[in-house]
């Protein structure tokens, strides 16, 4: 009996509205570790936040400093496909479907083999790359990020995203402005896994830097099976 109703009260409290914006939320924890990855190991460039690379690219020309050009081109040029393949994968936002569409589970699930085959070079070359090397595992981790931005973008819900959160950000400060809005729980969460993630990402770059792929690649797997699970496996 009593198992019987805490499993009722969980299934109140973990609506599918709910399990999909935690698993949104997990999503983000990747996002920030793999950001932190390639800040500290991998030429000190975004992976995800492409508005900030064009500024560090311009800074670059500035100082005339090619590395951080070259960095910053290689980190864009990737997101830009990662981006397509994921559209391609994911397709576009239609009306009336599912709370986790399918597609958004097969492009984040490329993601997740984007990501264990950077997670397998790194172990190869030791966390210490040669330059050529280091640009190959910046672009895989950019393309991973722009699969993963598209996927999230087929949702269709304005303001949802897990890599650009500027904008993010400003929603919800706007939001505590106005009277009598809700407030959002969802975008303070977001917020903070990436705050968390990049934490988590950065402390395993600098002291098990070995290791440090496993931080994006488990948040990964857990959304995609957790995606799965909750929204497909009884479709199946």
């Amino acid at each position: 009996m009593v198992d019987e109703m805490t499993a009722t009260r969980a299934a109140t409290f973990w609506t599918p509205l709910r399990r999909r914006d935690g698993l949104v939320v997990t999503l983000t924890v990747a996002t920030g570790s793999i950001d932190a990855i390639g800040l500290l190991r991998l030429g000190g460039v975004f992976t995800s936040v492409m508005t900030g690379n064009m500024v560090l690219l311009g800074v670059a020309i500035g100082k005339h400093d090619a590395s951080i050009a070259i960095h910053t081109g290689v980190a864009f040029l990737a997101y830009v496909l990662g981006s397509f393949v994921g559209a391609r994968v994911a397709g576009h936002a239609e009306e009336n479907e599912h709370l986790w569409p399918r597609p958004v589970v097969h492009a984040l699930a490329f993601e997740l083999a984007v990501l264990l085959a950077f997670g397998l070079w790194w172990e190869l070359v030791g966390a210490a790359p040669s330059t050529a090397v280091e640009y190959a595992l910046l672009a895989l981790n950019a393309i991973a990020l722009g699969i993963q931005s598209s996927a999230v973008l087929r949702f269709g819900i304005s303001g949802l995203s897990t890599t650009y959160l500027t904008g993010t950000l400003t929603q919800f400060i706007a939001g505590l402005t106005k009277r009598g809005a809700p407030l959002q729980v969802r975008s303070a969460f977001i917020l903070l896994a990436l705050i968390g993630g990049a934490a988590a990402g950065a402390s395993a770059a600098i002291y098990v830097p070995r290791a440090a792929p496993l931080v994006p690649i488990l948040a990964l797997v857990i959304v995609v099976g957790g995606a799965y699970r909750s929204f497909h496996r009884r479709a199946s």
